[in-house]
């Protein structure tokens, strides 16, 4: 198609403006209003005149950068359309199609079709920020980030506890305190229960968050800290007590199921304590490491 334009033409902030008529021909009627000015530019630039000035920066209907004017309208008028979006298809062969700057007093014209956006970048800076969906790609503020119903659902299933030796309680109290502090990026709903906070014996530190897929049990008893994510309440404070309580002070110790046992075979070099018959069903009753000690629970009966 063949169009006529008039483009709102000014050398800097002092000068003059004045509308200047072009013609822009052989438009497909696929391209984006911005590939057609870039087409008239490149005819421009081919005849030595200067370029028509104009701001854009995604072209992917996101960013706004392109605000110009079209026919009094901002953007073109199209519902929810920027002008990098906005294609050729609506407009008519021969039409006249005028083109301004976005024309408000914070916003002084540059050159051209590009006007001081300074003024709104301050606003951005201190962190002020507009929400608009211009029928792109959604704007990132408008996405909360958390976990889905069926995401949930399939954490919620899962559990685990982890002890750790330091070499002095100052470090696994540190460590413990670091633990804490990601349990945000892990968890939605993360809170510290003090109410279900038990009382504990001399030495013991305990802190209890609730999650929305479960407690979390933090123990920290001299060098050692023990963890338990997900358990019910009642089983991982069951578990702190006799797990920590049979590790004691000394070296931690590693425990094994009966050599032979289905893909439980020791690796070489690897010394493990026999696992005792009460402990893997105790394991297996509570569901801990069911998978691993199922074959080795009837062995021990």
């Amino acid at each position: 198609m063949n169009l006529t334009l008039k483009v709102w033409r000014q050398k800097d902030v002092q000068s003059q403006g004045r509308l200047v008529t072009y013609q822009a021909t052989n438009v497909l009627s696929d391209m984006s209003f911005l590939e057609m000015l870039d087409v008239v530019n490149e005819d421009l630039m081919a005849r030595g005149e200067d370029p028509i000035a104009f701001d854009s920066d995604c072209r992917e209907g996101i960013c706004g950068t392109c605000s110009m004017v079209i026919n009094g309208k901002a953007h073109g008028g199209q519902p929810g359309t920027t002008v990098c979006q906005l294609h050729m298809r609506h407009f008519q062969d021969g039409q006249t199609i005028l083109i301004e700057p976005w024309r408000a007093r914070p916003f002084p014209v540059l050159k051209d079709l590009i006007t001081d956006r300074s003024a709104f970048d301050r606003i951005i800076q201190a962190g002020g920020f507009v929400s608009v969906n211009t029928g792109g790609a959604p704007d990132g503020n408008a996405l909360p980030i958390a976990k889905t119903a069926a995401e949930q659902a399939s954490t919620k299933s899962l559990a685990l506890f982890y002890l750790s030796a330091w070499k002095n309680s100052a470090s696994a109290q540190a460590f413990a305190q670091l633990y804490a502090d990601e349990l945000g990026r892990k968890y939605s709903g993360l809170k510290l229960d003090t109410a279900a906070k038990s009382s504990t014996p001399a030495g013991v530190e305990e802190e209890i968050y609730s999650t929305d897929e479960g407690p979390v049990l933090i123990t920290t008893r001299g060098k050692l800290v023990f963890v338990a994510e997900s358990f019910d309440l009642e089983l991982a404070l069951k578990l702190s007590a006799l797990i920590l309580d049979a590790q004691g002070t000394g070296e931690l110790r590693m425990t094994g199921v009966q050599p032979g046992a289905p893909g439980l075979n020791r690796r070489d070099g690897e010394s493990r304590e026999p696992l005792t018959a009460g402990l893997i069903r105790f394991f297996s009753d509570c569901g801990v490491m069911k998978a691993a000690v199922n074959a080795a629970v009837q062995a021990a009966r």
